[in-house]
């Protein structure tokens, strides 16, 4: 594992179970969000409560990356990709994020070991990251520069 991955991940100082998504083929049917596997970054779980069959998980989402988050828009969760439901941005920047979790995705995934407090790894949406450096706004503060 690079150093690169160790400094903005969360959960690796002890062994357990992760969450993986089958990689897209080029011939497969879209049907879902598009990630890669990076971790963008630390996002806090505010809120994990049950609301009727379902379950509410609120994210404290850092400044860094909360200008990629939209309704409707995707963000994977610890390996996990889902719907946002919700964003409310923060005066001190960031923003707070809710999703909803249906029970079939607490039942394969570890996102049923949540809880308020706990540390999450954050992966924005491919997209939104393409249409930035398309747009000439892509700040990379932090970011190394590494020789081709």
């Amino acid at each position: 594992m690079s150093l690169e991955s160790l400094a903005c991940t969360a959960g690796l100082a002890v062994p357990g179970e992760v969450n993986l998504e089958k990689a897209l083929r080029l011939s497969d049917r879209l049907g879902g969000h598009l990630v890669s596997g990076h971790v963008d970054g630390l996002g806090e779980v505010v809120v994990f409560q049950a609301v009727g069959e379902s379950w509410q998980l609120d994210i404290r989402v850092p400044a860094s990356i909360a200008r990629y988050l939209a309704y409707k828009g995707s963000i994977t969760v610890n390996g996990t990709s889902l719907t946002v439901n919700r964003v409310h941005d923060l005066p001190q920047g960031g923003c707070d994020i809710s999703i909803n979790l249906i029970p079939h995705t607490l039942q394969v995934t570890t996102l049923r070991h949540l809880h308020p407090g706990a540390k999450v790894n954050l992966e924005i949406d491919l997209i939104a990251r393409y249409c930035e450096r398309l747009l000439g706004r892509d700040d990379q503060a932090g970011a190394p520069e590494r020789a081709l």
